[in-house]
């Protein structure tokens, strides 16, 4: 398995968990504006990103939480690169609607919930 990117939650911000009943997780890296901060997950990368976009198959976690990506949108690893941003969403959807999204399997969104943590692990891998 190849780690294509591996980052750490460093906040949470307070819209986060009603998103995230949704099936939604927007990131941000540390730093950004404050009305992005209220519904972003921040988070300081470990490792990555690569300079390759995942493909359709790689997979993410967040804690105990696993999901298979099912599409990448045209523009959202380069927003990754570029400021650590992006928006998944854990909808099974086999084509992003939005061009900075990744879609990944539905997962139980309760659980979710539960592993946004500060200090989790996010981990895209191929």
């Amino acid at each position: 398995m190849t780690v294509l990117l591996r980052t750490r939650v460093t906040s949470i911000g307070p819209e986060v968990v009603d998103l995230a009943e949704g099936g939604v997780l927007i990131l941000f890296a540390d730093g950004s504006p404050p009305e992005l901060a209220e519904v972003s997950v921040l988070h300081k990368t470990e490792l990555g990103p690569s300079e390759g976009a995942p493909q359709k198959g790689a997979s993410i976690t967040l804690g105990p939480v696993s999901a298979t990506i099912t599409a990448v949108g045209s523009s959202a690893w380069s927003k990754v690169l570029e400021m650590g941003h992006v928006v998944i969403s854990f909808n099974g959807a086999t084509e992003a609607e939005r061009p900075g999204e990744i879609c990944a399997s539905q997962v139980d969104t309760q659980a979710l919930v539960a592993a946004l943590k500060t200090d989790a692990i996010i981990t895209i891998a191929a």
